[in-house]
């Protein structure tokens, strides 16, 4: 039996084929092995924390008043509601609840369903490298190109740390007449770096003349940590063509709920909701109108969230510092970039699959999130920390890395 199709070149372009099996992610891989060696594991960006308590107990009682069956396709009324009502507070944007708002299986399934929709063989589609695995996977799977635009890589010379921004340059070449989509990530994951608003209006400028949608990927929205997230939609000239993406997963710290969502002009909902009708159709229920109160909760609340994840971020970033790395400090999301080069490991994926066994701490390789890395441009030795999780945790990380880090510096 001929087994063969579009999983091949899905599988290709996240990089996990071998001879025509295809691999689990690297995610799925470091977690494994941080659970057999029993590694801290800072790699997968899932939380230690729970969910704010109004958020948590919305779902208890979804539960118990027997919200457990099939919800709308396009999601619950009072969700859609509460996130049009989110974006009109935080960003100015309205949406009509109705025909521009869809509730979505996580963010995950909103880009499967936007790129499904709207792009063909032939197609081209841009992103930012690195970049999150999905995003290649989904590419390969329409059948479209990827270009990439890789962030550029100085040190700071005050601080020794690494920066890293987007040059406009490259953005602006990388368009072309057949760019169908650019699928934009800020906050980024995995560099935790913001757009600053000339790069995200050259995006606007360059879609406008190709005639290309936007796709933005917002799920860190919440989590900055010095400016504020600046959504691409609000900008003049892009409401009409952009796609705006986001979830509960991470600002509530319910990454197992998997409740996301899109905003975009009705046309696009439409074309978006006719893909997903025949992925997940709908799902979690009682999750919905737990995500609706907590959407709900006062502004001060969501920066007490952001400024309870600073400090952790704090706290990681200059421990792995002082421990010899160069780290790139992130303005905002779950991660830090950190290079090994310094302490004399210059491959970052052998280096990811021996870091649990040597001291006993689980980091994703940033080669992951590349499709070329390489020594020369410095990707090649670079890891993915998570500060996602208890400050015991993380100390505790930071004091094997110190022990592992002794000998090589």
């Amino acid at each position: 039996m001929d087994v063969t199709g579009p999983w091949i070149r899905t599988a290709a372009a996240a990089g996990l084929l071998r001879d025509g099996v295809p691999l689990p992610t690297v995610f799925a891989r470091i977690s494994a092995l941080a659970a057999r060696t029993g590694a801290l594991n800072l790699g997968q960006g899932f939380p230690d924390d729970a969910p704010p308590g109004i958020v948590a107990d919305a779902a208890v009682a979804a539960i118990r008043e027997g919200r457990n069956q099939y919800p709308p396709g396009a999601g619950e009324p009072t969700l859609r509601e509460a996130i049009a009502a989110h974006q009109a507070a935080w960003y100015s944007l309205d949406w009509d609840p109705q025909n521009e708002v869809m509730v979505s299986t996580g963010a995950t399934e909103a880009l499967a369903a936007a790129l499904l929709a709207f792009v063909e063989p032939g197609d081209e589609v841009i992103t930012l490298e690195p970049f999150y695995d999905q995003y290649a996977a989904l590419i390969g799977l329409t059948g479209a190109t990827h270009r990439t635009v890789p962030l550029a890589a100085t040190t700071d010379p005050a601080s020794g740390d690494l920066l890293l921004r987007v040059d406009e340059q490259q953005l602006r070449a990388a368009f072309s007449d057949r760019t169908r989509v650019v699928l934009v990530n800020t906050p980024h994951n995995p560099t935790g770096i913001l757009l600053e608003e000339d790069t995200q209006r050259a995006i606007v400028e360059e879609a406008v003349r190709h005639d290309a949608l936007i796709v933005t990927d917002e799920v860190y929205e919440h989590l900055t940590f010095e400016a504020p997230h600046r959504p691409i939609a609000a900008l003049p000239g892009a409401r009409e063509r952009t796609v705006s993406i986001s979830s509960a997963g991470k600002t509530f710290s319910v990454t197992g709920w998997k409740i996301g969502w899109a905003t975009a002009p009705a046309q696009l909902v439409r074309a978006m909701t006719s893909v997903k009708q025949w992925l997940t159709y709908s799902s979690g229920a009682p999750f919905q109108p737990a995500v609706a109160a907590g959407l709900g909760m006062d502004q001060a609340a969501f920066a007490e969230l952001a400024e309870g994840l600073r400090a952790r971020r704090d706290l990681l970033t200059t421990g792995l510092r002082e421990i010899g790395f160069q780290v790139a400090v992130p303005a905002a999301g779950y991660f830090t970039v950190a290079d090994a080069a310094p302490l004399g490991e210059p491959a970052a994926d052998d280096l990811a699959e021996r870091l649990p066994h040597e001291a006993g701490v689980a980091a994703i390789p940033l080669t992951a999130f590349h499709r070329s890395p390489s020594a020369a441009d410095g990707s090649a030795s670079r890891l993915r920390f998570a500060f996602c999780k208890s400050r015991s945790t993380i100390e505790q990380a930071l004091e094997r890395l110190d022990a592992w880090a002794a000998v090589r510096r």
